[in-house]
């Protein structure tokens, strides 16, 4: 579908306004929706700062009135934008560009120098920001084929100790963590409680001997299940990053296997390495 979608004019010496910007007159590309030459402008408006984070983007009423469209094509230019996440729906008040600040999560430097000096891995991400963790579970269990086999599990050893959690950061929860230990190695010990203890699993595994001295990330994205999205409070269309993660020992053991799912929208991953 080609044509133009246009907005109508301002007034002249009309004095630009925030969110002014994108109301002006533009031709969809060839092949192109209405709506999605809307969304681009809306787009591009908020990259602009036209709409900063947490206020309101036009309505409905408001981009049919400055586009002159059915109703239908300003739901679906709003609906692109919800989609890939710039935007939230709030029932009863309208859309929002997000307003969240995304967790700078330094996939290297995170795991040196924290545990090992008493401090959460996660104190190397928030900085002075809100965190809580408000769901804990710690089970023994047979885990599945595939943590087993991560896990190198003696035939003879059936159990694993599990350690799930939310973590919530500012209110918002932002990543699930399933993490797997031998038993054999995490039975009896603090890591089987809700609280672990300054430097939280990864010092307790010193105290007992197994201090991790290296370890392997490995992340994908992909759309949530249906659970994942409803404990994340996802908006329709945010994908997830799974992070998996293996902790070894120096001697080459590993320790543990922890499966992450990332609000991927919540995150920027960043790794600093050098060339040698």
């Amino acid at each position: 579908m080609t044509g133009s979608v246009r907005s109508i004019d301002r007034p002249r010496g009309h004095r630009n306004q925030p969110g002014d910007c994108h109301r002006r007159a533009m031709t969809a590309s060839p092949g192109q929706r209405k709506y999605r030459a809307i969304a681009t402008a809306l787009r591009e408006a908020i990259e602009r700062g036209d709409y900063p984070p947490g206020s309101r983007l036009p309505g409905e009423n408001d981009i049919m009135r400055s586009y002159q469209v059915a109703r239908m094509t300003a739901r679906q230019a709003l609906a692109v934008l919800i989609s890939e996440g710039r935007a939230v729906a709030r029932k009863g008040a309208g859309v929002y560009v997000r307003d969240f600040r995304p967790v700078v999560r330094d996939g290297i430097t995170r795991l040196t120098g924290t545990w090992a000096d008493g401090r959460s891995i996660w104190s190397a991400d928030i900085e002075d920001r809100d965190l809580a963790v408000d769901h804990v579970e710690v089970t023994r269990e047979e885990p599945p084929d595939r943590i087993r086999i991560l896990l190198d599990l003696p035939d003879d050893e059936h159990q694993s100790v599990v350690r799930r959690r939310r973590f919530v950061l500012d209110g918002k929860p932002v990543l699930l963590s399933a993490s797997y230990l031998p038993a054999s190695v995490a039975a009896g010990t603090r890591i089987e409680q809700p609280d672990t203890g300054p430097g939280g699993t990864y010092a307790r595994l010193a105290d007992a001997g197994y201090a991790p001295a290296r370890f392997r990330e490995e992340l994908r994205a992909r759309m949530p299940e249906p659970g994942e999205a409803e404990r994340l409070s996802l908006p329709a269309g945010t994908p997830v990053v799974e992070i998996a993660r293996i902790a070894y020992t120096a001697a080459g053991r590993i320790v543990e296997v922890n499966e992450m799912i990332a609000d991927a929208s919540a995150y920027i991953f960043r790794y600093d390495f050098g060339t040698e």
